[in-house]
């Protein structure tokens, strides 16, 4: 059932069965019930779109040199303080060449890397998480996915509004209703380091690593994944608002678990490889 129809279904007032149930039941995340675009002027908005597509062609490309490029190759009159503040509120660094959505704090305790030279051989031995940025027509919300190295099976993902750790939890829990793996790999965004999260992961037994700060190819695989999500699906629509990201979401991320042969797994599906190893 399409995430419009089920949301239709899901009655705050109803008194028999609490929301988070109802919510349950319909299998929608109750933050999905919950959204509401984040604001924006939509010259911002457009500048926004404009930027993600060229950061993921160009992920090197900061503030001044994407300035340029609006300034320049778009004809677009741009201060370079805008697409700054722009960049920084999408979560794409400005001097570091990745994105950082997940901006790190400095009182949460940091990880070390722990996949160098590892060799990963079986399903569940690794799983990756990582948060993008998804605009609609007025607005913008947050994607944030768990994936299994060795398959590239998406194990859970969730839209949010905002940075804060919960939705992040959320997918982290949904992918344990899956398997349990024995290394969980993400940035060191205060999402990720923060006691919720990280608690999760101890209390399941799962070792924690961490990218170094700012090297863009320690979780290449969940980027990658970011690269075919963007230009496979989000490029090719428009969403109205965060309901119809959902669903188109949904559908892709359907696709590319049991339909999206992958070259580097012998052409077959994420899904395919996941359960069968």
């Amino acid at each position: 059932m399409p995430v419009e129809a089920r949301r239709g279904l899901v009655d705050p007032e109803a008194g028999a069965i609490a929301l988070v149930r109802q919510c349950e039941l319909l299998g929608l995340a109750r933050s999905t019930f919950y959204y509401r675009p984040v604001p924006e002027s939509p010259l911002n908005l457009g500048l926004m779109r404009l930027i993600d597509e060229k950061y993921m062609r160009h992920p090197f490309y900061g503030a001044p040199r994407m300035t340029k490029w609006l300034r320049e190759d778009q004809g677009l009159v741009v201060n370079h303080k805008r697409i700054e503040r722009l960049m920084r509120q999408m979560g794409i660094a400005a001097l570091i060449p990745r994105r950082a959505l997940s901006a790190p704090s400095k009182e949460h305790r940091k990880w070390p890397y722990l996949l160098r030279d590892l060799s990963v051989e079986r399903p569940d031995q690794v799983w990756a998480s990582d948060i993008t940025y998804i605009g609609v027509e007025r607005g913008y919300f947050y994607l944030v996915a768990v994936m299994d190295w060795f398959s590239r099976y998406v194990l859970a993902w969730e839209l949010s509004n905002s940075l804060d750790a919960g939705f992040c939890v959320n997918a982290l829990r949904r992918a344990f209703a899956q398997g349990r793996p024995e290394i969980c790999n993400t940035d060191q965004g205060s999402q990720f380091t923060s006691e919720a999260f990280t608690g999760l992961l101890e209390s399941e037994r799962v070792a924690i690593s961490m990218d170094g700060r700012g090297r863009c190819f320690d979780n290449i695989f969940i980027e990658r994944l970011w690269r075919s999500v963007k230009y496979e699906e989000v490029y090719l629509k428009a969403y109205r608002d965060g309901w119809e990201a959902a669903e188109h979401l949904g559908r892709y991320f359907e696709f590319y678990n049991h339909e999206r042969r992958h070259s580097s797994l012998d052409w077959r599906t994420p899904g395919e490889v996941y359960r069968q190893g």
